[in-house]
């Protein structure tokens, strides 16, 4: 799970993370630095690595985490690299909130339905996504949905995908 170095959506780390690890998955959080992080509402995260050191061959799935912080990665030249090896080598791609414009602006959104926040719904489509305004929207193995609303149903879709 990547998420901001500050001001990442604390329902929709907490909320996927709490599914993951209920169904048995190690998950990893990585930002832009490591250590104690802080979320929009309060909630506090711990990144054990950094962005720069996220090998995409060790994971199954790449979450990327919204809140207003999910911006600084927005032209992150090595987010977009995690998220194009990661769609290019089948692996389960999601974003949440805000998020799916990195996805978008990394190229891997074109010609494939997607939601995000409302205020992302132009991104997209100026990258080629058809914008569903769902709360969750699949589309092969990637995964976007729209906000802290639906983390848990955006927890539920990853496992989904991952169990096949």
């Amino acid at each position: 799970m990547i998420i901001a170095s500050q001001n990442f959506r604390d329902e929709e780390y907490l909320e996927p993370r709490q599914i993951f690890e209920s169904h048995g998955m190690e998950v990893v959080t990585a930002s832009s630095k490591t250590g104690e992080l802080a979320g929009m509402m309060g909630a506090t995260a711990t990144a054990g690595s950094e962005i720069g050191d996220v090998n995409v061959s060790d994971f199954d799935a790449v979450v990327f985490v919204g809140g207003t912080g999910a911006a600084e990665y927005f032209d992150n030249a090595r987010a977009h690299a995690i998220a194009t090896e990661a769609h290019e080598s089948g692996k389960v791609l999601a974003a949440i909130c805000i998020a799916p414009s990195i996805l978008a602006n990394a190229g891997v959104l074109q010609g494939r339905q997607a939601t995000a926040y409302s205020s992302e719904q132009q991104n997209l489509e100026s990258h080629g996504a058809t914008y569903t305004g769902k709360s969750v929207t699949r589309d092969g193995s990637i995964i976007t949905a729209n906000g802290p609303g639906a983390a848990t149903g955006f927890g539920n879709a990853i496992v989904h995908a991952l169990s096949g």
